[in-house]
């Protein structure tokens, strides 16, 4: 894996955790030589996560929409920024410049990019690993609410076991680089769309 893509809050949180584990996931990354691709802000777990990779020697490349610039305040020390119009090509450019994809804690707009990229994949439109880095355990509920949808009929285990969850970087790493995507999709062909 070279490149991966963090989606992840604008803002830090209530819990310190969150800004001192995305700043790790950062450094982690630079360890690794994984090139960063994220949203491009240097607000919350955002800016963290750019800093921890920046500031150890990694690549981060950020995709901010023009609309954005003056909310998300552009990180100043990337070593690209790609400017694009909607929120829409902004994950196509993500998805299009990573090999998997690490969500950290958020809210609406992190969880709306983890699902995109989720169902992407359930619909066999891409191959990449999709991980949750369960940080003191935010997104317990979310993993119970996906077996709701199993046990309730609406998702397929085979779709269940293509999420991958650890509360470590490490392990998460770890199952990303040996994930194997199921070979059936679900209705479509990339073709088809």
């Amino acid at each position: 894996m070279k490149s991966i893509t963090v989606f992840c809050g604008s803002s830090f949180g209530s819990e310190e955790i969150y800004k001192e584990q995305a700043y790790w996931v950062g450094k982690t990354l630079a360890k690794e030589n994984i090139r960063l691709i994220y949203g491009g802000a240097n607000v919350g777990l955002m800016g963290a996560v750019a800093d921890g990779t920046i500031q150890n020697g990694g690549k981060a490349i950020g995709v901010l929409p023009h609309f954005l610039q003056s909310k998300e305040i552009a990180h100043t020390n990337l070593t690209e920024l790609i400017l694009v119009e909607t929120m829409h090509e902004r994950k196509t450019k993500m998805n299009e410049l990573s090999d998997g994809v690490v969500v950290l804690p958020g809210g609406y707009g992190t969880l709306e990019e983890f699902f995109e990229m989720i169902t992407w994949a359930q619909l066999g439109l891409h191959k990449k690993p999709i991980a949750i880095l369960n940080i003191d355990g935010f997104y317990d509920d979310l993993m119970k609410m996906v077996q709701t949808m199993v046990d309730k009929g609406f998702l397929k285990q085979i779709n269940q076991e293509m999420l991958l969850v650890s509360d470590n970087i490490d392990e998460l790493l770890e199952k990303m680089k040996n994930y194997q995507a199921p070979t059936v999709g679900k209705w479509i062909s990339k073709e088809e769309i």
